[in-house]
């Protein structure tokens, strides 16, 4: 069974919109809680807790670019065709 463009469309959309909504609350999480959060992930995983701050920023970042690149971009795409 093939999936029709109207499907993959709509799919892709649902996929973007859920990725934003985790990308929007990692980035609140990451802010409203910055010292919690710090001390949390230094002790799990042993890191300087002055680094922390620079790999949220990069981790979101990233995350951000393959969300654009992965979801919205064929998103956009495909509404353009169809």
């Amino acid at each position: 069974m093939m999936i029709s463009l109207r499907e993959l469309t709509i799919f892709l959309g649902w996929c973007t919109a859920i990725n934003m909504g985790i990308l929007i609350f990692s980035t609140l999480m990451t802010t409203l809680t910055k010292s919690f959060a710090a001390n949390l992930h230094s002790k799990l995983f042993q890191l300087d807790p002055a680094s922390l701050p620079k790999m949220y920023f990069e981790y979101l970042g990233h995350y951000k670019i393959l969300i654009i690149v992965f979801n919205l971009v064929p998103y956009l795409a495909l509404r353009i065709m169809g």
